[in-house]
């Protein structure tokens, strides 16, 4: 754990970009930074893929290009974010080393020529990615301009499951630490089945491209191994940089969003001392930003409440999706201040200038082709002078909210493992939809890794965790019994840690919580659908249970489990309540169902809305901030006083939120 107390590396939020000054002549250099200071931009990531442009040949290293781009930003006051290369190494080092190079399932071994071309399992990437980290630090560590260490670039994101011999070796020494012997692996995988039983750890291999369907408990074992072997590999560049500069902040930027899942990331917050994200809408997504607001609030899980930084998006297009979609007016800025509303202290883009050319070349930038003379720059203007207005909300937090809705990315990554019952069911749609929901009524919500302190919330939501980490039930059931309501949805708790189910019917893990005993899964056939007793539509899933010690406050009418219960609610005495629903609901139901357990708990939204605003409210001892974003066509009543930093204007209570805009108050008691 960082001992790291120093201060933020900005004074207000934190505003700029990926910047790449060598793809582009020195000249442009000047008005680079000219713009930048128009943006009121001032911190900057810097050198993520120049490790070929520091050093051109093993031990040859050219930096006057960087001490001249560093001294530049510091006469500017603009901060840097400087990044460890390791993300894009150099072709000398693959030509030197093509062994680090990854291999893929089917033995497929990959070259050079893209980013993040290599297994991390690799010593030659460690031992090379560890000395030029030392190098930097030692020479720039203490330049005036450097506040940040930026470690790799979304580590795992192409690269996350590597199956070379390397990997293999480095597999079979992980499986040594975790089992105390190969029959312990064995009683764990279920080797029995289908013949698989080991004698020595010798015999094992990753889950290579095979005849039929590959053993689960290995599967699961290898996405822990993956994730284990990128985190030790931002531990070591991260205590090269703790050592030789133990007064500057480590950050490495995740990817939590969309269905990216490769990194274990709850494991990598003890290593860094700021957490910070990528997140890029997917533009055809008429609700995309309600998949922003709930990766933001899984970061901020993540971040334990703590303030984070954004440091990738869009200004506009995003060149790897099928449709190169612009954003429309206004969005930028939505978009920017939904994050901060979320926690994040932080507003960063890729990248400041649009690239002219590579892969990334129709990536939008602050900058874009068209250059100053652009609305996409007018834009970035407009919100710099915001974030600027908005300086006084750094170092404030997301007020605590009273619901949870917990998630794991090992549950994740056992969700996804083959031969399940439908290949319908998919981790994270529960999840959103109850979160949507949520969302829609303005109730706040923490969003938290599974293993997370449950003290402080009345309502606990539980979306398909197929693997519930150990002591969740008892965890659980401490909320009901002080008061509290929990929702646990189908799919959970059906398995322990290594894929082998919980006998005695389902859902094992949490069957006493609930008062509950499914016999049998009956799935529903491709975009089916089932009628339910109080009028609202199941799809995907149903099941054929009992409720032996719960009340039945819905059944399903029609299907394969007809006349079975579909939601069920155990009570207990002080109040507290176990909800199961054994099927995934219609938004309307959705609605409805959180309704009622949300009244169960007295749980109001943030504030009274008619609905369509996304509300967030931030505090801090200095006061409280509330972001109020409206993404709907309709101008929208805010009942709320205070100054709107937005448009630097008095509030009143009742006054609008227009359309497509925002409002930032500064809330008077």
């Amino acid at each position: 754990m960082s001992r790291w107390t120093g201060r933020w590396p900005t004074d207000g939020i934190a505003f700029g970009a990926d910047y790449n000054p060598e793809q582009w002549p020195q000249e442009v250099w000047a008005e680079d930074v000219s713009l930048m200071r128009e943006a009121g931009v001032n911190l900057v990531s810097l050198g993520i893929f120049s490790w070929g442009q520091l050093e051109p040949e093993e031990g040859r290293f050219e930096f006057e290009w960087l001490d001249r781009i560093l001294d530049l930003l510091h006469e500017a006051g603009i901060g840097v974010d400087l990044a460890t290369p390791s993300a894009a190494p150099p072709v000398w080092l693959h030509l030197a080393h093509p062994e680090m190079l990854p291999v893929d399932a089917d033995g497929l071994r990959f070259t050079h020529g893209s980013r993040e071309s290599w297994c991390v399992s690799s010593p030659v990437i460690r031992a090379h990615a560890t000395r030029v980290a030392r190098v930097l630090a030692e020479r720039y560590g203490h330049h005036p301009a450097v506040r940040m260490w930026h470690v790799s670039n979304e580590l795992a994101c192409h690269n996350g499951r590597c199956y070379c011999d390397v990997s293999a070796a480095a597999f079979r020494d992980w499986l040594g630490k975790e089992y105390p012997d190969v029959d312990a692996l064995n009683l764990a995988w279920g080797t029995a089945f289908w013949g698989q039983r080991y004698t020595s750890f010798e015999q094992i291999l990753p889950p290579r491209r095979t005849t039929t369907i590959p053993n689960p408990g290995q599967r699961l074992d290898y996405d822990r191994f993956s994730s284990d072997a990128f985190v030790a590999h931002l531990e070591a560049e991260a205590a090269v940089l703790r050592e030789v500069t133990p007064h500057l902040p480590v950050t490495t930027n995740y990817m939590v969003m969309g269905d990216f899942h490769q990194l274990d990331y709850q494991a990598t917050t003890p290593l860094v001392d700021i957490v910070s994200n990528d997140h890029y809408l997917w533009a055809e997504d008429p609700r995309g930003w309600a998949e922003l607001a709930f990766s933001a609030d899984r970061v901020r899980g993540l971040a334990g409440g703590k303030p984070w930084i954004l440091m990738e998006h869009s200004t506009s297009a995003v060149n790897w999706q099928p449709r190169n979609l612009a954003k429309e007016p206004g969005q930028m800025l939505r978009n920017s201040l939904q994050h901060v509303a979320r926690g994040s202290d932080g507003v960063l883009f890729f990248q400041w200038r649009q690239s002219r050319a590579g892969a990334e070349k129709y990536h939008s930038g602050m900058v874009p082709h068209a250059g100053r003379d652009s609305d996409v720059f007018r834009e970035v203007v407009d919100l710099g002078g915001v974030l600027g207005r908005l300086a006084e909300v750094r170092g404030s937090v997301v007020a605590p909210a009273r619901v949870a809705l917990l998630w794991d990315t090992q549950a994740w990554w056992a969700t996804d493992l083959e031969a399940h019952p439908s290949v319908d069911v998919q981790y994270l749609d529960v999840a959103r939809d109850l979160h949507g929901a949520l969302l829609d009524a303005g109730v706040a919500v923490d969003v938290l890794p599974a293993s997370s302190s449950l003290d402080g919330y009345d309502v606990v939501l539980v979306p398909t965790l197929y693997l519930a980490p150990d002591g969740l039930s008892a965890r659980l059931s401490s909320v009901v019994e002080r008061g509290g309501q929990v929702l646990v949805t189908y799919f959970s708790g059906i398995v322990d840690h290594a894929d082998r189910v919980i006998l005695g019917g389902y859902p094992g893990a949490f069957r006493d919580l609930l008062g509950v005993r499914v016999e049998e899964f009956a799935p529903l056939a491709a975009d089916g659908a089932v009628t339910l007793s109080d009028g609202g539509a199941g799809l995907v899933w149903s099941e054929r249970l009992t409720a032996p010690g719960a009340e039945v406050l819905t059944t399903f009418v029609d299907g394969p489990s007809a006349g079975r219960p579909a939601l069920t609610r155990r009570d207990v005495d002080g109040g507290g309540g176990a909800w199961y629903l054994a099927t995934r609901l219609d938004a309307p139901s959705v609605a409805a169902l959180l309704d009622q357990v949300l009244s169960a708990a007295g749980v109001a939204p943030v504030v009274p809305s008619p609905g369509g605003l996304d509300v967030v409210r931030r505090t801090s001892q200095d006061g409280s901030w509330l972001f109020a974003i409206n993404h709907t066509d309709a101008d929208v009543p805010l009942h709320a006083t205070g100054t709107d930093l937005v448009r630097s204007a008095p509030h009143a209570s009742g006054d609008v939120v227009p359309a497509r805009g925002a409002v930032v108050l500064r809330e008077i008691d």
